[in-house]
């Protein structure tokens, strides 16, 4: 199993959005940079991530899980762009913002803190296990 973490604008599509398409889940659609789109290319389903709001709140606030590969997204017709499909898994106890994460020496490496601007992202075990604990929520 890998583990990613995906970025919303909250404005946009936020963890209550996410909650509220159940099981069914959503495509995690109109994502226009290659990186992002080569590691939803990556993506297994049952593989976990973070979902992370962005711009004001800037936190960690719930785990979702792939329930649907890389397919084409279908908000554009251009070919080069695809999706994974992900569904809500369950809310951080306590949502862990940006600033806990960077005020930690463990996390220093995380692709988080080094490129906050990716929308798509990995983490590793070591980063799940560390940002769950500091959300009190079970990984």
């Amino acid at each position: 199993m890998a583990y990613w973490l995906f970025k919303s604008e909250p404005a946009t599509w936020s963890w209550a959005d996410q909650k509220a398409k159940g099981d069914a889940g959503e495509e995690w659609d109109g994502v226009r940079n290659y990186q992002a789109r080569n590691f939803m290319r990556e993506m297994k389903v049952g593989d976990l991530g973070f979902f992370y709001h962005s711009q004001k709140d800037r936190e960690v606030v719930g785990i979702v899980e792939v329930c649907a590969e890389a397919h084409p997204d279908s908000s554009t017709d251009d070919p080069r762009w695809e999706c994974v499909d992900i569904k809500a898994v369950r809310s951080f106890s306590l949502p862990v913002t940006l600033d806990t994460i960077k005020a930690d020496p463990r996390l220093e490496d995380m692709v988080l803190v080094k490129n906050s601007r990716l929308s798509v992202q990995p983490v590793t075990e070591a980063e799940w296990d560390l940002i769950c604990g500091l959300g009190k929520t079970a990984p």
